[in-house]
């Protein structure tokens, strides 16, 4: 399998690190001109360092209108990858409205508002294009701590359905990536100890968490040509974490 994006346009949001970074710096590779947005400039400027290609716009997504601009004024996008996000802690008890808004704003309103920009745009030049959102394995497992997170990935999940739904017959395909524990630099916080990271590895049936780079070839296949009828797929990259209820499958068969 030779995947190839030349002349193909890809817009990658929360690109300045971790999955995002990954994710942008793959389909660079690939053949793709990526545009890679992210809210901290220091971040976008060591991401250019690494590959010169690539097009930086600094923007916070969680203001709609200002996106709208920033988005437009790109022109042409082929491919999009919905991956910025924000994982904040606050029990169900805790949650406040602005908390609530906050994440709602970053993992599900920008997504569907830069959709909305890019999937116009692909039908007023009666093109074709590719859309995955990066939801999370906590869309459907919730995770102690992160409600409204889990609530938003669900909330995502949903979208894809829709928009993949929508879009199909204009020849543009929605999907989600559902990756499950990767050590990102967000989630290194959440998986402060050597106990904690041994019990969700231990959920793992492959006894490890997921690479950056796992999820970013799942995310460069679904955009691709070779996976022109997958459309509404919720794909989990989780080393098959969702597939049981054993509390430590790797410790009973060792």
């Amino acid at each position: 399998m030779n995947i190839s994006f030349a002349g193909r346009i890809a817009l990658v949001t929360g690109a300045g690190k971790g999955i995002g970074r990954c994710i942008a710096l793959k389909l660079s590779k690939l053949g793709a001109k990526v545009y890679a947005i992210s809210r901290t400039e220091a971040d976008l400027d060591s991401l250019k360092e690494e590959d010169s290609s690539i097009e930086t716009r600094c923007l916070d997504i969680a203001y709609w209108d200002n996106t709208r601009k920033v988005i437009g004024d790109i022109g042409q996008v082929d491919l999009l990858v919905n991956n910025a996000g924000i994982n904040k802690k606050k029990t169900v008890l805790e949650a406040t409205e602005e908390f609530i808004d906050e994440h709602f704003d970053v993992n599900f309103k920008a997504a569907l508002n830069i959709s909305q920009i890019v999937a116009k745009g692909i039908i007023s030049r009666k093109g074709s294009g590719a859309i995955v959102n990066i939801s999370s394995i906590t869309s459907t497992l919730a995770f102690p701590g992160v409600p409204i997170y889990c609530t938003t990935k669900a909330a995502m999940d949903m979208l894809t359905k829709s928009m993949a739904l929508e879009f199909g017959p204009f020849k543009i395909r929605v999907n989600s990536c559902s990756p499950g524990a990767v050590l990102t630099a967000m989630n290194k916080k959440i998986f402060s100890s050597q106990e904690l990271k041994d019990s969700v590895t231990g959920r793992i049936p492959m006894g490890r968490f997921i690479e950056q780079d796992e999820v970013a070839n799942t995310v460069a296949f679904l955009l691709s040509d070779y996976a022109s009828m997958i459309n509404g797929a919720l794909v989990p990259v989780d080393g098959g974490n969702m597939i049981h209820i054993s509390p430590n499958p790797i410790q009973k068969l060792k």
